[in-house]
């Protein structure tokens, strides 16, 4: 050993060699790998992503972990990590040259102890026996994160373990004497006895339990916090101390044993003699093999480098290129190998290596170290065109070094892969068959053959970064399209995707890669923010319970930016009012400020008139942070424990009496208290905003001397989260009256993580409210669905094949009722041309309502995508208007119409004329009120064109094709002479039997009816879709089954005129949902003045009207459905 240190005896190598220096290193080890079992422990076992699953049918990777861990090694090799002797990559193929500048690392080890890697055993143990201990059983879908933890875990455990080729040397050059007999016996007992000190390991053992502990635990407040008992870890203290002392010391140790000095090399104290580099390989591998690993180094690579005699081309060495390939716009299946080569750009350098089958392998193997190769081509002796076969690693590892033959005396052509044996391929090869080829063979890369001459080589990688390159483009293309630049070039591009056999790797590929990105829905995208990024804050409507009417911010003399700079709005957004633009405050992110001043304003007549009345109506003032509503915690007891509830924004001002005085006041909110809730990522330090909260206070600011911009206030205090300081006053609004505006910011972190940020706006406490409501439908339904279903058992299968056996008279006549008005149950209805037109209108309803309710369970219309259930709703009744115009043609045409034109125009217009006149009228009150809630005439430019430009087109288009369809037959032939009807019973009066339809309807969404009622008038969220969907599903069964139901009385009562009937029997709940309405604004609603109540009532008999069209639509439907039915199914004489 003394030889291998004769030249570094400087101060850097016994800086590296210094006991101190590397008992902090394994000390600061410690730190990192229990680090990495804590993260690693936040995700469940996992197991789909790194059990053996291939990527393609040519199986180039076992396993998602697999494919993450090459494809990191190979960047990491660029930047230089594996340039240092603790740190080695776990699959050596393809691992690039770094192509920066790295640390000159002193020469402290023999340079042969670089090549010790035990990674592959480290990978087993780590997913066979250690991950299984430490992380609970289960999937949780998390693959890409799974696999980061897994990298950095297996990457610190390596590190400390093959940091042992350090321990040892120092071990070694502490004591050689006792070393050395022990390395010349290659006695590896002995030699572990003297690498081994147990009081040592216990005092790691305890250390790391002792981390284990203290970075682990559970801390949270009034929990327990100081009683053992209760303490909770995220990875057990003993498990990582057992890890410690069962695994990695035992690993280190291997490493230690299987440095060459320990098996070959005498100290500098002995004697001189020294063992041959072939024996003192010999002894390394041996020393491997019995310690049970398996050398995974250069050996496993294949065809290198060729001649350039043989013909210029493209060859693949260990430091292959990284250019992928670029294949053509045919396919991944289409792709040749001449794709693959034509992209590595090596054709014209020349510098292949090769070697005669005469050279000794000794010369070969030293020709393959000097220039960092695994292979060499072998030509014969004096043609070196000729191609006789290739020398690699492999060989020389299995036939020289096992077998203890000599490199020297033995000839390259004795131990090579002959020509006839090669496996190769041609340019023309397809791409996946050579795939196929090296994962039959076990090789990575091939030979390219053409004319009997080698003109190339292919590697694994080679296709790998071919196909992900191929797909990035695709991904790019992608992203051009969501940004709105490429939308026809992603429909080629996408049909590409998945025509491409080799999609799979690009989807793995895009899922491991670092820093990919994908967007969000519903809402916006994530973003993060570093410490001291700017935060925007945004001003909304002022908004009130109240009036109904909103209003711009700066429509009040608050304090404004230098520039009011509007935010695109959607149709959505500006139909309900809202007037988004910025505002004056700055946020600096989580940098606390107390006590800004943003503003002074002297109020005049006008301006405290202005405020006054805003206060009175109760408006409140709404903001926006990072697409969050701003919101106001109220703390309040409920069922005997206290729960925080929130309101959206908070009141411009409130009202009140100085003590000992009767007489009202107006007092102005101008102080906000804001706390700004984040969620911090621990590895990179940005953060995500998770809760936007105000506390608003009326402080009487003040201050001495004359007002400047560098006034400092003296009721409160910059640089304190205390609010008051001198003066308790309240902030008086009256003519002038000066009123400084101020604020806090203070940033909470918070265990929101930023997807769940969400639910406490959409909290739910009412959960068995819904539920009640529910299972009270489902009990209708079902004893409305018995009804039907005995009806139909009594006329298909009883009556109607034996139709003239009825057991009583009784049940003769009631059943004669139905089958004597068959001549007439199909006669044209009075007014069919209408009744046509609203069928028409309820498909166009009830399309739009089903597919808004889809979109809105699936998350595209959450509260955080602000306006956009109502521009939904406003598109999909235009784009309906096609199956409306389809509808009324069809029925129209069953009824023997001609004029399909007439019908389609009556329905493109009747019911939105109706609408838009209600509409109109309302608007003009809000424009009288000056309110932001009126539509401006741009958007009300849109929506004539939605309505004439695309909803009236669609009709009639719609009315063409169901024109062009064969009219429906009646089962029965109408009578020419209608059949007299006769004196009917006073419950099944029309009115009445009509009224009496419409209540089970109502039944079943009067409760649902109620939240969505406070939603829209009380200003708070609903996003309770899947509740409301299961309410509309019993609706309609309801509608469908009540109006069978009464259908089927009226015709026994030989009444045939069931065609309105129908449709009034269940569009009847309209009513009710009106008066419930109207029931709803005079017990919850605090609303006293006229535009507002004349506002309320316009809007809800909008809804009223179509509830109307939607439910008469499908009780209509289910009844002629019934009808037809029962009236094919019997024979009439």
């Amino acid at each position: 050993m003394a030889r291998v240190f004769e030249s570094d005896s400087g101060s850097g190598c016994s800086n590296v060699l210094s006991l101190d220096l590397i008992r902090e290193s394994l000390i600061r080890q410690e730190d990192t790998i229990v680090f990495c079992l804590i993260e690693r422990a936040k995700f469940p076992l996992n197991s789909p992503a790194f059990e053996e699953s291939r990527c393609l049918d040519s199986g180039s990777f076992s396993s998602l972990t697999e494919f993450f861990v090459r494809e990191t090694e190979i960047i990491q090799a660029k930047v230089g990590r594996y340039e240092y002797p603790e740190e080695n990559p776990f699959f050596l193929e393809n691992i690039p040259h770094s192509v920066f500048p790295t640390h000159k690392y002193p020469s402290a080890l023999h340079p042969k102890a670089l090549s010790v890697n035990i990674n592959k055993q480290i990978w087993d143990i780590y997913f066979k026996e250690l991950l299984p201990l430490f992380v609970k059983p289960g999937d949780d879908g998390n693959y890409p994160s799974t696999a980061a933890s897994d990298l950095a875990c297996l990457q610190a455990l390596s590190r400390r373990i093959h940091y042992g080729k350090f321990v040892a040397e120092v071990k070694f050059r502490d004591a050689p004497q006792d070393y050395e007999p022990a390395i010349r016996a290659q006695d590896r007992e002995a030699l572990m006895k003297l690498l081994t000190f147990e009081k040592v390991e216990e005092m790691v053992k305890k250390r790391v339990q002792k981390k284990a502990e203290t970075f682990g635990q559970e801390v949270k407040f009034n929990s327990g916090y100081g009683d053992e008992s209760k303490k909770k870890y995220k990875v057990d203290p003993l498990l990582a101390s057992r890890i410690y002392g069962e695994w990695l010391i035992p690993l280190t140790k291997l490493v230690e044993l299987s440095l060459p000095h320990s098996l070959g090399f005498s100290s500098s104290t002995s004697s001189s003699t020294t063992i041959s580099s072939s024996s003192l390989i010999s002894g390394v591998i041996r020393s491997f093999v019995s310690g049970g690993n398996v050398v995974k180094g250069s050996v496993l690579q294949h065809l290198r480098v060729i001649n350039p005699a043989i013909q210029p081309s493209v060859f693949c060495s260990r430091y292959e290129s990284t250019q992928p390939a670029r294949m053509e716009e045919s396919g991944f299946e289409s792709t040749t190998i001449s794709d693959v080569m034509k992209s590595k750009g090596k054709s014209a350098d020349g510098s292949w290596l090769w070697c005669t089958t005469d050279d000794t392998v000794y010369d070969a193997v030293k020709s393959m170290t000097q220039h960092n190769v695994g292979a060499l081509v072998v030509v014969k002796p004096g043609e070196q065109q000729a191609l006789a076969g290739i020398i690699t690693e492999r060989d020389y590892l299995r036939k020289i070094i096992v077998q203890g033959r000599s490199s020297k005396s033995t000839k390259v052509g004795d131990i090579m892969t002959e020509e006839n044996k090669l496996i190769t391929v041609t340019p023309e090869t397809k791409v996946l068959r050579a795939m196929q080829l090296m994962t039959d063979n076990r090789i990575r890369h091939i030979p390219v053959i053409k004319d009997k001459g080698m003109i190339g080589m292919v590697s694994i990688g080679d296709v790998v970064r071919a196909v992900v390159h191929e797909h990035r483009e695709e991904l790019q293309r992608l992203n051009a399209y969501i940004q709105g630049a490429m939308a026809m070039e992603f429909l080629r591009s996408s049909r590409r995707i998945l025509e491409s056999s080799g999609c799979a790797i690009a989807l793995i590929f895009l899922l491991f890669i670092h820093g990919a990105h994908s967007f969000y829905l519903p809402g916006v995208a994530p973003q993060d923010f570093e410490k001291g990024d700017e935060l925007k804050v945004k001003v909304n409507k002022l908004t009130s319970i109240k009036t109904q009417l909103p209003y711009s911010y700066y429509s009040l003399p608050f304090c404004r930016p230098s520039k009011i700079v509007d935010s695109t709005e959607n149709l959505g957004e500006v139909l309900r009012g809202d007037r988004i633009e910025n505002a004056p405050y700055s946020f600096k992110m989580r940098e606390a400020q107390m006590c800004n001043i943003l503003g002074r304003v002297i109020l005049d007549a006008k301006t405290a008139k202005a405020f006054k009345e805003k206060i009175d109506d109760e408006y409140r003032v709404n903001m926006i942070l990072d697409n969050l509503p701003l919101v106001v915690p109220i703390e309040r007891v409920d069922q005997g424990s206290p729960s925080v509830v929130y309101q959206l924004g908070y009141h411009v001002g409130l009202k009140g009496q100085y003590e000992g005085s009767k007489e009202q006041k107006f007092f102005m909110h101008n102080h906000l208290a804001f706390t700004v809730r984040y969620h911090r990522d621990i590895q990179t330090d940005a953060a995500r905003i998770v809760g936007f909260e105000v506390k608003p206070y009326s402080v009487k600011h003040e201050y001495e001397g004359e007002w400047s911009e560098k006034t400092r206030l003296t009721t409160c205090d910059p640089h304190t989260k205390r609010l008051v300081v001198s003066s308790a006053t309240p902030q008086e609004v009256e003519q002038k009256k000066e009123i400084i505006f101020t604020y806090d910011v203070d940033f909470q972190e918070s265990e929101v993580k930023w997807a769940s940020r969400w639910d406490t706006y959409l909290l739910m406490s009412d959960n068995q409210i819904h539920w009640f409501s529910i299972v009270n439908s489902l009990m209708i339904v079902l004893f409305l669905s018995g009804m039907v279903a005995m009806i139909m058992l009594r006329t298909l299968y009883r009556d109607i094949s034996r139709y003239n056996e009825l057991e009583t008279q009784e049940e003769a006549q009631e059943e004669t009722g139905w089958k004597l008005v068959h001549g007439d149950v199909f006669r044209l209805p009075t007014n069919s041309d209408l009744l046509c037109v609203y069928v028409g209108t309820g498909v166009q309803c009830l399309g739009m309502v089903f597919v808004t309710m889809i979109f809105a369970m699936l998350g595209f219309l959450s509260p955080s995508n602000r306006g956009g259930l109502m521009t939904a709703m406003l598109l999909l009744w235009v784009f309906m208007g096609l199956f409306a115009g389809y509808a009324s043609s069809r029925l129209y045409k069953m009824f023997k119409g001609t004029e399909w034109k007439r019908i389609a125009f009556r329905t493109a217009f009747l019911f939105p004329a109706v609408v838009s006149a209600i509409f109109f009228v309302l608007n003009a009150l809000i424009w009288g009120q000056k309110s932001s809630g009126a539509v401006p005439f741009g958007t009300m430019f849109a929506l004539i064109f939605l309505w004439f430009g695309i909803s009236v087109p669609l009709v009639f288009v719609g009315g063409y094709i169901g024109f062009k369809k064969p009219a429906a037959d009646d089962p029965v032939k109408t009578n020419k002479i209608p059949r007299q009807i006769p004196e009917q019973a006073w419950y099944m009066n029309p009115v009445f039997s009509i009224l009496i339809g419409g209540i089970l309807p109502f039944g079943a969404v009067f409760i649902e009816l109620f939240f969505i009622l406070t939603s829209i008038w009380l200003n708070q969220f609903y996003y309770i879709f899947g509740f409301l969907f299961l309410v509309f599903v019993i609706l309609i069964v309801t509608c469908a089954e009540i109006t069978v139901v009464l259908c089927y009385f009226q015709l026994c009562s030989e009444d045939y005129l069931w065609w309105w009937r129908s449709y009034l029997t269940s569009g009847s709940s309209a009513l009710y949902l009106f008066l419930y309405a109207t029931f709803y604004f005079f017990t919850k609603l605090q609303i006293t003045k006229l535009v507002s109540a004349m506002l309320y009532f316009g809007y809800m008999l909008i809804a009223s009207y179509a509830f109307f069209v939607l439910t008469g639509t499908i009780g209509f439907y289910a009844c002629l459905w019934f009808t037809r039915l029962i009236y094919s199914s019997v024979k009439i004489d």
